[in-house]
């Protein structure tokens, strides 16, 4: 891809934020894909971590909803895992984002098994209380990207969801999926990973919610390795899919960008992935590398090592145009090779 990163630097009034640098979609392959003479934008994108200085980005293209991607390194400790989100988001929010996107595990990350059920919460408890707040006081949509819930089953099963919880600027809580895909896999170097330990999958797909950016697909973390889903999520109108994630430093290196990036070529949908970076505690790290996809599948913003955020504007006219020029879900051949995604009923 090629980047043009602007020359001037601008002091931001009361704040020494880090903002970013636009990137270009590869206009040389898009001429012979696009009809000659037709002018795809430029795609403005800021990446940004607090108390740095960096470049802001002059743009056309301004009026296009700006999303913040958080990342963040969650430990054991709830209330400092939520002042941590909450510097990010009210950061997000005076940046002028309409909707931040936080990890998987966002409120903590546990030892072991009992203390991820100790620590867990219903979704009317005290965490999303301030959440739903936090919404409010900042006129922000959340995608709050990894919940320990207790649901109504908790009585019964003393097991959790890994639920996904999209709340609107009100602080409503507008969309609810439970990770269906769990992660129990051992990886030499890495760990073994024993989800469902602790962890009941999910039992259906969550229709996409429509929210200032576009037509949210929810999935978390591992799901991004079935493309049955992403596939089964954009034929029900997605725009953008969401994997809010935990990676490994094994598994990170060699697969997190490259299944990112396939999510948003196959499917022709922005991909936005929130992760969580760096040491939890003694027994378990994470890769980080939060990003944002385009549909042609350019990662148009990244955030650097550690906890901070980057920005992008998501461009719906842009990924209409490509969906209309290279239409591939018209020439899927479902009686040779069935459906690999059935839309949602």
């Amino acid at each position: 891809m090629t980047c043009e990163l602007l020359k001037h630097l601008t002091e931001e009034r009361g704040s020494n934020l880090m903002l970013g640098f636009i990137i270009r979609p590869p206009h040389q392959l898009l001429s012979l894909l696009l009809c000659p003479g037709l002018r795809i934008p430029r795609l403005s994108v800021l990446c940004a971590q607090p108390r740095l200085r960096a470049m802001a980005v002059s743009s056309s293209a301004w009026e296009l909803p700006l999303v913040a991607v958080c990342q963040v390194t969650s430990t054991p400790d709830k209330k400092q895992n939520f002042i941590t989100c909450a510097e990010l988001i009210r950061e997000a929010a005076r940046l002028g984002a309409c909707l931040a996107f936080l990890p998987e595990a966002f409120d903590f990350i546990a030892r072991d098994p009992e203390e991820t059920l100790h620590l867990s919460e219903p979704l009317g408890g005290n965490l999303l209380g301030e959440y739903t707040q936090l919404a409010r006081e900042c006129g922000l949509w959340l995608s709050l990207g990894g919940f320990h819930e207790r649901g109504q089953d908790w009585e019964q099963t003393q097991k959790i969801y890994n639920c996904h919880v999209i709340l609107n600027n009100k602080g409503s809580v507008v969309a609810t999926y439970r990770k269906t895909h769990l992660c129990d896999v051992e990886i030499p170097g890495q760990g073994p990973m024993h989800e469902s330990n602790s962890t009941i999958p999910g039992p259906s797909l969550e229709s996409p919610v429509s929210t200032p950016a576009g037509k949210i697909g929810l999935a978390i973390c591992y799901d991004m390795r079935f493309p049955e889903l992403s596939l089964a999520l954009v034929q029900a109108g997605a725009e953008i899919l969401t994997y809010p994630s935990a990676f490994g430093s094994v598994t990170g290196p060699a697969h997190w960008e490259v299944l990112l990036r396939a999510r948003a070529i196959e499917s022709q949908c922005y991909v936005v992935a929130a992760a969580q970076c760096g040491r939890h505690h003694e027994k378990r790290a994470s890769y980080g590398h939060s990003m944002v996809v385009d549909p042609w599948g350019t990662v148009v913003a990244r955030c650097s090592e550690g906890p901070g955020l980057c920005l992008a504007r998501i461009d719906l006219s842009y990924l209409r145009r490509l969906r209309q020029h290279l239409p591939v879900f018209q020439h899927r051949r479902p009686e040779l090779y069935g459906h690999l995604g059935h839309p949602l009923s």
